[in-house]
């Protein structure tokens, strides 16, 4: 692997001055897309190797970090610039040339022929060359990456690796890690707490059970205590301090200055006498060493940190776009169905960038390959979503992230209504609904009234299973019609 890299670093140096020649000239937009795929190609090969190896240094994160993100922003470009602006192009593909909305190609279709290459070819270079200097600026870092150890694990086909791993959240995990092994300044009494703040279902409780689980962090603390909402509920905090007790009892010499990590992963706010005395407890019962995560989608818990507060963000359209596309096609080369992955871009446009639609649309479309079946859904979200955002101002997907009310409908049968009002996690070892949410949303399953489904269970720590709660209701024959009216009078893709 060493004389690899080194040949992709020689390779590099010599593309470098092939880069700076390139812009002085203005190049046709097949000879941008060729080079394009290029430099994808060889930021693959970073990225992966990179991905392999435990590597600690911050800088280097970051730098991979940026490298990883004009690579989803190139991949994405490039599957708009082949499906989409293709499909503008050919109006005898009437699947393709009737659903174009994502933005960047949107703004295509008013303008003439010649503008439009003109636009396309800006777009793609600028894609181009934000990726190839990204590249050029980790070239030092290609050659350290061998002297860092690389992780165990098996070879697996990149479809199963990203539903199998926390997706985007290398530098994030090395951050807490790299808090969590810190030594504390000598003498201090005080227990370092790191927030992390971020909107529901953006990865908190997945980032910190990928943390807990690494063999750093097991080695570095002799307990990891996790505390929940429902664990305050108790002022004196009896089941935290019943556990720190049997604890220190059979915890020998040898262990007592290790400290303990306390994880409290809440959904809202954590008022200031609770914490007051978690932290009090916290300081009696356990040594001074130890560490306190809070995780909550309220700011709110930032003003008991003591460091830097961590802030967790959706994925970018592109990253989405990008782990979307992978685990939908699978093993599937998707650039032999080009119709799949046009109609797979609508449809990741529609969910809002949120990995748990995504990967329960991702297996439904897996389980139904047929174009006119995906053309079906697409048509589906896109009434959901307009219907929603011309009523309310805002996307299904945001209500349903706050437990709010929703009318999703049924594909299968337009004379239902299915209606998802709140969604829970549970842990691996509890029951959870064998009637899937999708199958009911897009399959003919028969269902009436208020019924709890399965919506999603998570591959990766900590393995919740999702259960929605649902009502199917009857409506009115002939809204009924009018709904299959309307769908009988749309296109579908």
């Amino acid at each position: 692997m060493e004389s690899f890299l080194s040949a992709v670093l020689g390779e590099l140096a010599s593309r470098s001055i092939n880069f700076f020649i390139s812009r002085s000239s203005k190049p046709k937009v097949l000879e941008v897309e060729d080079r394009l795929k290029r430099a994808l190609l060889r930021a693959q090969v970073i990225v992966n190797e990179a991905t392999g190896r435990n590597i600690t240094n911050q800088a280097m994160l970051q730098q991979l970090d940026m490298l990883r993100n004009a690579m989803h922003q190139g991949c994405y470009m490039l599957d708009t610039f082949r499906y989409q602006y293709h499909g503008v192009e050919d109006a005898k593909d009437q699947v393709l040339s009737h659903s174009l909305s994502l933005s960047k190609v949107s703004s295509l279709k008013g303008i003439g022929s010649s503008n439009r290459k003109t636009l396309l070819l800006e777009q793609l270079q600028e894609a181009l060359d934000n990726l190839s200097s990204m590249i050029l600026d980790v070239k030092e870092l290609v050659v350290i990456l061998p002297s860092y150890p690389r992780l165990n694990c098996q070879p697996y086909s990149m479809h199963l690796q990203l539903s199998n791993c926390m997706f985007g959240r290398q530098m994030e995990s090395e951050l807490v890690i790299n808090f969590l092994l810190h030594t504390q300044r000598h003498g201090s009494e005080e227990l370092d707490v790191l927030p992390i703040v971020g909107p529901g279902k953006v990865g908190k409780s997945t980032l910190v059970a990928h943390v807990c689980k690494n063999e750093r962090v097991r080695d570095h603390f002799s307990e990891i205590l996790f505390l929940r909402d429902h664990d305050f509920t108790d002022d004196n905090l009896s089941v935290f301090r019943g556990c720190a007790t049997r604890q220190q009892n059979r915890t020998s010499n040898s262990n007592k200055d290790r400290g303990w990590l306390v994880v409290v992963d809440l959904v809202g706010d954590l008022n200031e006498d609770a914490w007051n005395v978690l932290y009090s407890s916290c300081k009696q019962r356990i040594p001074s060493t130890s560490k306190i995560i809070i995780a909550s989608r309220s700011a709110k818990i930032t003003k008991f940190a003591t460091t830097h507060a961590l802030n967790l963000k959706y994925l970018s359209s592109e990253a989405f776009w990008y782990f979307f596309k992978t685990v939908t096609f699978g093993s599937i080369d998707p650039k032999m169905h080009p119709r799949f992955v046009h109609v797979a871009m609508e449809i990741a446009n529609k969910l809002e960038r949120g990995i748990i639609g995504a990967n329960m649309l991702s297996r439904l479309l897996r389980d139904n390959f047929d174009i006119h079946f995906w053309c079906k859904v697409l048509a589906f979200l896109r009434g959901v979503v307009e219907k929603h955002v011309s009523k309310f101002g805002v996307h299904p997907f945001h209500l349903i992230n706050q437990n709010k009310p929703v009318h999703l409908g049924r594909l299968a049968t337009p004379f239902e209504d299915l209606i998802f009002y709140c969604e829970h996690q549970i842990s691996s070892q509890e029951d959870f609904p064998k009637i899937r949410l999708e199958d009911v949303m897009y399959g003919s399953v028969t269902a009436l009234g208020k019924l709890e489904f399965l919506g999603w269970i998570s591959p990766i720590p900590p393995y919740y299973s999702y259960v929605v709660t649902c009502e199917v209701r009857e409506l009115k024959r002939s809204a009924a019609k009018r709904k299959r009216s309307i769908e009988n009078g749309t296109t579908l893709c």
